[in-house]
């Protein structure tokens, strides 16, 4: 079978065969013209009146199955806009392949349908070239991978898609036995346990392009099931780890974009990254650093920011330059609203021109709005922003509002990348919902070595060998070193406190294995659905999946989930409460 072929004004005077769906056809005064489409574009054709063939051209309607053969000639009147704009297709003869029912929707780039349509559909919506450029793009990923793994020499090893129940941080899909009634699988939100198990077996180098799965409340770039790069090798540390993952996503990139990434990438620890711009995965496109502005009203009369620092809370600031005159009272009432869907208290503004005018100017002193104006370097018709209170929660918060008035302002270059590594993660972060400490990443990350011995006394700061790629301000990809010693995993889990019981229920299995001579080792899982997404210039991972789930974790095409017959739940010893 020969590669797809792509005709331009070179090839006037080939005679050519295409098959393809009609895009379009137009009877102009005799003259037929087809838009053929298929894989490698769209073609113009055009029919005679004195064809065999013009009888059929007469019937054809859009979506139907055809076959051309003709000589590639100059069109007459060009469009620019095609790629093979400059030339058609005089036919000579022209088979018609199928007929088509009168489709739902217009096959165009530029559709006005609702996803909900698209996605039942979506055998006629992956028809459209917008998305199968995506496709195209997330198979060149998935070559640029495979090569350069290989080049390396890492071998790719397939792990299992039925397995056991661990807590990984989000639900398991739960899969019933019939052979072993009343006992489940469950299907892996990762290949975490397996491909460390690789590295207990020797393999040393692993990579593999493997499916997972988490029952997660959905967003636009999240699906309950995805596909990640997943990596882990043997006889590392952190710096080994970092650059075999940039190398790959540099590799990406210029296999996919063209784009030179310069290497090493810049490395934010994680604190830094929720000080300046609230989030652990930060958008750099842009700046709008969030600033302490908590010593300044130290001595403050001003009883709400007073109560605040009484109770160990804080006070920051973003500044967003030269754009006070842009937002009116009413624009701030719904940044205002926005905020509090991070828990945030409220918002507080000053605007800063001749006069400074906003909602707490008259509850500050003229020393506390001069020494804002002197420490966040304030020009005029500059708007502050400020929320105060608990530390995570104001950080949060005003780490979702930069981003939401970059997006707003547009301040973001879409054609840009920004790429760093978050680095120096937390081990434990505090659950409301548990009432205790839990694993920031998984329970088998490696604590940093000096805090090793803080494990059960000073969780709150004890900080891990992990990292995250960060990409235009989502998190990409990530890992860890992993624990290879067996007495600091016993350590961190009685750190997480979990019970002899739960070990061996949940990871006997594992915690035996690494009694064997478990050589030290770590890796990485980048996201391909996301990746493909960032390079393919869309924000929305449904684009870059050939038949996802709805927000609701439905697929509309298959109608699935779905019930099924009282018989198949009798052979798994199911019974159901709610039908």
């Amino acid at each position: 079978m020969e590669k797809y072929k792509y005709y331009n004004i070179k090839n006037v005077g080939e005679t050519v065969s295409l098959s393809g769906w009609v895009s379009k056809v137009r009877n102009l005064g005799g003259l037929i013209f087809i838009d053929l489409r298929n894989r490698s574009g769209i073609m113009q054709a055009v029919v005679r009146p004195e064809n065999d063939f013009y009888g059929v051209a007469c019937e054809l309607k859009n979506e139907y199955v055809i076959k051309i053969t003709g000589k590639i000639v100059e069109r007459e009147s060009k469009n620019p806009k095609m790629l093979t704009g400059d030339i058609e297709v005089d036919v000579a003869s022209l088979e018609l392949i199928n007929t088509s029912k009168e489709v739902p929707f217009a096959i165009t780039d530029e559709t006005t349908a609702l996803e909900d349509t698209r996605l039942k559909y979506r055998y006629l919506d992956l028809r459209r070239d917008s998305l199968q450029q995506k496709f195209i793009t997330r198979n060149k990923i998935t070559y640029a991978t495979r090569k350069f793994f290989n080049e390396l020499d890492f071998l790719e090893i397939e792990t299992p898609i039925l397995c056991k129940s661990t807590p990984e941080g989000a639900r398991d899909y739960l899969v019933p036995s019939r052979v072993n009634r009343g006992k489940f699988y469950a299907l892996p939100q990762s290949p975490q346990i397996f491909k460390q198990l690789l590295m207990v077996s020797g393999f040393e180098r692993y990579f593999q392009i493997a499916k997972c799965f988490r029952d997660e409340d959905l967003r636009a770039d999240r699906q309950p099931e995805f596909t990640q790069i997943d990596v882990e090798m043997s006889f590392v540390d952190e710096d080994d780890v970092i650059s075999v993952g940039e190398g790959l996503v540099a590799s990406i990139f210029k296999e996919v974009k063209g784009i030179d990434i310069k290497l090493p990438l810049m490395r934010m620890p994680y604190i830094e990254a929720m000080e300046k711009y609230g989030s652990d995965k930060p958008d750099l496109r842009f700046d709008m650093e969030i600033n302490d502005i908590t010593k300044i009203f130290i001595n403050t009369n001003f009883s709400i920011f007073k109560n605040v620092i009484e109770n160990n809370g804080i006070i920051n600031a973003i500044v967003v330059k030269n754009s006070a005159d842009k937002y009116s009272r009413k624009d701030l009432d719904k940044l205002t609203d926005y905020v509090k869907t991070y828990k945030a208290s409220g918002l507080a503004y000053l605007k800063y021109n001749e006069e400074v005018s906003g909602s707490i100017v008259k509850v500050l002193s003229e020393e506390e709005i001069n020494d804002i104006k002197n420490n966040l370097n304030i020009e005029d018709n500059d708007l502050v922003l400020i929320v105060s209170g608990d530390y995570k929660i104001v950080k949060n918060s005003l780490g979702a509002l930069r981003c939401k008035l970059a997006r707003d302002l547009n301040l973001i270059n879409k054609d840009d990348y920004k790429l760093l590594w978050v680095v120096d993660f937390p081990s434990f972060e505090w659950s409301e919902e548990e009432n205790r400490f839990m694993a920031c990443h998984h329970p088998f990350t490696a604590p940093k070595d000096e805090d090793v011995n803080k494990l059960l006394t000073d969780k709150a700061n004890c900080y891990s060998k992990a990292y995250d790629i960060v990409i235009n301000g989502y998190e990409t990809g990530g890992g860890s070193i992993r624990i290879h010693n067996e007495k600091v995993q016993e350590l961190m889990f009685k750190a997480l406190e979990l019970s002899e019981e739960d070990i061996n229920s949940k990871f006997g299995f594992f915690v035996d294995a690494l009694k064997y001579g478990c050589p030290p080792h770590g890796g990485f899982a980048l996201g391909l659905d996301r990746m493909t997404m960032l390079l393919s210039g869309t924000d929305n991972i449904r684009d870059v999946i050939a038949f996802p789930k709805t927000a609701s974790a439905s697929d509309l095409m298959c109608e699935c989930p779905g019930f099924v017959d009282e018989k198949q739940l009798h052979e798994l010893g199911l019974n159901l409460e709610n039908k």
